[in-house]
């Protein structure tokens, strides 16, 4: 009599398949909310990006549902891992994120505190930094520091760094 090996250890469970397209749209529903500048730095075809700026359009529930089932048969043949990198990038409760935003508090106070010291560091990791601005705004702290004023221009200092770190980045 035949033996018969039922092998199926390479094969995927048809609840396995599910949850696997449901995360998919799941994924596909999160695109919907990133704006249209965060959307052009992902590697999405043509069709899934028209698809994400119609999202909106759909406000009826049935509707709005059907086009995210769209989106998620749509996100089958996208590069998933660098989605999901771009979202540990932009989501505030990463590590990631966190430990991005720590630095950037720390060379705003070693720019307050360090001196033109600091801020030719800055300007190493930094090069398209604005120098004359820059210090403009390192003085102003300064002072505000000094006086015990509310720390205006220190967060205007973090904004600006935050914004050379983003465009560095290419997040902007």
């Amino acid at each position: 009599m035949p033996e018969f090996h039922d092998d199926l250890s390479g094969e995927k469970s048809k609840s396995q398949v599910k949850r696997e397209l449901h995360a998919l749209q799941d994924l596909g529903e999160r695109l919907t909310t990133l704006k249209l500048e965060q959307l052009n730095r992902l590697p999405l075809t043509d069709a899934l990006r028209r698809a994400l700026i119609d999202a909106p359009k759909h406000s009826a529930h049935i509707a709005r549902k059907r086009h995210l089932q769209y989106i998620g048969k749509l996100m089958r043949d996208q590069d998933v891992d660098a989605i999901h990198a771009l979202f540990d990038q932009l989501d505030t409760s990463t590590r990631q994120y966190n430990e991005r935003f720590h630095a950037l508090e720390r060379w705003r106070d070693r720019l307050i505190e360090g001196g033109d010291e600091a801020l030719e560091a800055f300007v190493n990791d930094y090069p398209d930094t604005d120098r004359q601005h820059l210090r403009g705004l390192i003085r102003h702290a300064q002072h505000e520091l000094a006086h015990n004023k509310a720390p205006s221009a220190a967060r205007k200092i973090f904004k600006y760094i935050r914004g050379l770190d983003e465009a560095q980045r290419g997040l902007s």
